[in-house]
C-alpha cells in the first residue's frame, strides 16, 4: 500500500510541474520578441545608414536608398572632419560643459533636497511648491528672461553664460527629496546627540545612501546637456565656443549641400554617446525605471 501511493505521488509531481509551467508561460511571449525586434531595427537602423553615408565619397548621389549601402567607401571625410574643421574642439566644448553643468547639478539640487528634507525651517513647504511648480513651467518659456540676464551680466559668448542656466533642475530637487524623505529621522537625530553636523549628516549619511537618485540625475543632465541646441544657439557667437549641437548645422550651409559630411560629423559626435551608453547601460535603465520617465 505504501508502495502504490509513493508511486502515485512521484509520477504525480512532473505532472504538477508541468502545469505550473504552463500557467507561467506567457502566451504572447512570441508576438512581445517579435515587437522588440522590430522596434529596435527601428532604432538600429538610422545609426547604420549614417555610418555609410558617412564613407561615401562627398558629392555622391543616391536614386535608390539602397545605393548609399554600396561601395565604394573613403575614409577621407574622417580626415577632413576630424583635423581640417573645429570638430573636436566643438566636441571639448560639450564634454566641458556636460561635465561640469552635471557637477554643479548635483551640488545644487542635493543641497537643496536635504536642506527641504532634513533641515526645520520656517516656510520649507512653500519654498518646495515653488519647486513643485518650476517643473510646470516649459523651459523655452524662460529663454528670453535668462538671456536679458546674461546679458546684463555680462556673460554672453562665455562658458560660464552656458553653463549657469543649466544648473537650475527642480525634478532634481523634487527626486532627490523624496529620496532623502525615505531616510528615518531617527537615524539623523542620533547622529545629530553624537554631535554629528549638518554638513557631515549631508556628506556621511545622508549622501551616500543616495547614490541611485545621483546616478540618475546625473546621467539624465548630462544627456541633456550634450543634446541642448537653443541656448547655445542663443548665447553663443564665437566659432570656437560652439557645442557640437550648434556647429553640426554649419557643414551643411558652410561647407556642403549634401548628406556626407554631416553625416560624418554626427557619426564622430554620436560615438561618446554610444560609449557611454555601453558603459552604462544598467545605470541608464535603472535610472529611467527609478525616476519614472518615458523616453
Amino acid at each position: 500500500m505504501r508502495k502504490t501511493t509513493t508511486a502515485h505521488s512521484s509520477t504525480s509531481a512532473p505532472t504538477k510541474h508541468a502545469s505550473l509551467l504552463q500557467k507561467n508561460r506567457d502566451p504572447l511571449k512570441s508576438v512581445k520578441m517579435t515587437a522588440a525586434i522590430v522596434a529596435a531595427i527601428m532604432f538600429v537602423f538610422p545609426i547604420i545608414w549614417m555610418l555609410f553615408v558617412s564613407l561615401k565619397p562627398q558629392a555622391t548621389t543616391a536614386s535608390l536608398p539602397l545605393d548609399w549601402f554600396l561601395p565604394p567607401y573613403t575614409w577621407v571625410n574622417y580626415h577632413e572632419i576630424l583635423f581640417e574643421s573645429k570638430v573636436l574642439l566643438w566636441l571639448w566644448n560639450s564634454l566641458y560643459v556636460g561635465v561640469v553643468t552635471t557637477i554643479l547639478t548635483l551640488i545644487i539640487t542635493s543641497l537643496a533636497a536635504f536642506a527641504i528634507s532634513k533641515m526645520k525651517f520656517g516656510y520649507r513647504k512653500f519654498i518646495y511648491v515653488f519647486f513643485l511648480a518650476g517643473m510646470m513651467v516649459p523651459g523655452e518659456a524662460t529663454i528670453i528672461p535668462l538671456f536679458e540676464i546674461v546679458k546684463n551680466l555680462e556673460l554672453l559668448d562665455t562658458y560660464t553664460g552656458l553653463i549657469l542656466p543649466m544648473i537650475a533642475s527642480p525634478m532634481g530637487v523634487i527626486i532627490l527629496k523624496s529620496f532623502f524623505d525615505g531616510v528615518p529621522d531617527e537615524v539623523i537625530e542620533s547622529a545629530q546627540i553624537d554631535g554629528c553636523s549638518y554638513g557631515r549628516l549631508y556628506w556621511s549619511i545622508v549622501l551616500p545612501l543616495a547614490k541611485p537618485a545621483l546616478a540618475a540625475i546625473g546621467i539624465f543632465t548630462f544627456i541633456g546637456s550634450w543634446n541642448n541646441f537653443l541656448w547655445p544657439f542663443l548665447s553663443i557667437v564665437t566659432e570656437n565656443l560652439y557645442t557640437l549641437p550648434v556647429g553640426i548645422p554649419t557643414f551643411n550651409s558652410n561647407y556642403s549641400q549634401s548628406y556626407v559630411l554631416p553625416m560624418t560629423v554626427n557619426a564622430v559626435a554620436s560615438l561618446p554617446v554610444i560609449i557611454a551608453f555601453l558603459l552604462f547601460e544598467k545605470q541608464i535603465v535603472k535610472g529611467v525605471s527609478f525616476t519614472g520617465l518615458k523616453g
